[in-house]
């Protein structure tokens, strides 16, 4: 478990360090979805935090949709246990859902308002950054998405600078860590799941959960996709495309 712990702090770091995500002074909200990425992430936040050269904050907040299966009491008690700083967001998502009559496409309204709430307590609590769990499988996920669905070549970027003032830089700091690497970590520190969606069949249905089913198809054919798939994201030939 150790060293499953220690490779997935040294990716994080690389990509910190690669894509300069934390500097001295930063104080940084991080997504609490009471999933297991979320909550490796801050376990992550928390080691570099303490070796780390610069100095650096952090807290987690959890967007509470009102469904009465998300138990964000449950997700405030677990980081407070281990000594992070929560704050609960709360909006009935059910209620909007149904008054704009978004109940085909759920998750697109919830996405939207979820971080339009953790913007505005990002500037709140003074924050200039948001730390978000998304890893390498996601990215690679969201460039297929866009690459079939003629959305062009574009992925989750590891740091977003904000497009209006006021608004925090968003940053993953598991963008370079393979899904399995979390998912064993995950299993080793026995993280809990209490961050369940009324939805999530819709999403079991949907073009992620196809996508992300795709990358480990090809994964089985070519052993290096992941890394090939890294390289490929970071290096490309704009002279050699329409």
């Amino acid at each position: 478990m150790a060293d499953d712990f220690s490779e997935l702090c040294r990716r994080a770091g690389e990509a910190v360090v690669k894509y300069r995500m934390i500097a001295g002074g930063d104080r940084i909200l991080v997504g609490a979805s009471g999933g297991k990425d979320s909550f490796i992430l801050l376990h992550v936040l928390e080691h570099l935090r303490q070796v780390a050269p610069v100095e650096f904050t952090f807290s987690a907040a959890t967007f509470d949709p009102g469904y009465p299966e998300f138990d964000a009491p449950r997700i405030a008690e677990y980081c407070r246990a281990h000594g992070w700083e929560h704050k609960i967001v709360k909006l009935d998502i059910a209620g909007i859902i149904a008054e704009k009559g978004w109940e085909k496409a759920p998750c697109v309204l919830c996405s939207r308002l979820r971080r339009g709430k953790l913007y505005g307590l990002c500037r709140e609590l003074g924050c200039g950054k948001l730390a978000l769990g998304h890893h390498f499988d996601d990215l690679a996920t969201s460039f297929l998405i866009s690459l079939c669905r003629g959305q062009g070549l574009t992925t989750m970027a590891p740091v977003v600078r904000p497009k209006s003032p006021g608004n925090p830089t968003v940053i993953r700091p598991l963008a370079l860590a393979p899904e399995e690497l979390i998912a064993r970590c995950a299993g080793e520190l026995d993280i809990p799941r209490y961050g369940l969606c009324r939805y999530r069949e819709q999403l079991e249905e949907g073009d992620r959960k196809y996508f992300r089913g795709l990358v480990d198809t090809l994964a089985q054919r070519i052993p290096d996709l992941r890394s090939n798939l890294r390289r490929s994201l970071a290096h490309v030939e704009t002279e050699h495309l329409l």
